[in-house]
């Protein structure tokens, strides 16, 4: 059996530890600023959802906490005023990590306004030199919005081959 570690980083309030919590197949552990779950998928593999904290004060855990890690599940909250700005702070954040791994882009509170679409993340995303990213509107109290980020991110570490 196997056991990975993804990632869920982004400012506070974007919804982390509510992801965590609602595709978590346990009680999320809050360990000081750092929550965890599991998901045991059905080949029996584990995977370990560790949320960091979203505040920059934090940045010295950030690193550590990529190590060992697989995927980086990125969220970030439409309704705020600089939402570009904290995908940009946070692809900064995590840039080295990400071009050797993998990352999926969740926006939350979509339905708060904000006026941004999907297109301008994917835009955004492309300038900063990423390329083709996942990007999804989420929710992140749905267990299904959570695993389809998660899976976009494994699917770019092993993607299925095209026919």
């Amino acid at each position: 059996m196997s056991h990975s570690k993804i990632l869920f980083g982004g400012p506070p309030g974007a919804g982390k530890t509510t992801a965590i919590s609602a595709a978590s197949d346990i009680a999320l552990l809050d360990n000081a600023a750092v929550d965890h779950g599991t998901i045991t998928l059905d080949n029996g593999n584990t995977l370990h959802l560790y949320g960091t904290p979203g505040q920059a004060r934090f940045d010295f855990m950030w690193e550590q906490l990529t190590e060992g890690a697989i995927a980086l599940i990125l969220l970030i909250d439409n309704s705020q005023p600089d939402a570009l700005g904290q995908l940009h702070f946070h692809l900064g954040a995590f840039s080295h990590f990400i071009r050797s791994s993998a990352v999926a882009v969740g926006i939350t509170h979509c339905d708060l306004g904000g006026g941004l679409r999907l297109g301008d993340y994917q835009a955004e995303l492309q300038l900063a030199g990423f390329g083709c990213v996942p990007v999804f509107a989420v929710d992140p109290r749905s267990k299904r919005d959570v695993c389809l980020l998660i899976e976009a991110a494994l699917s770019v570490l092993d993607p299925v081959p095209q026919a």
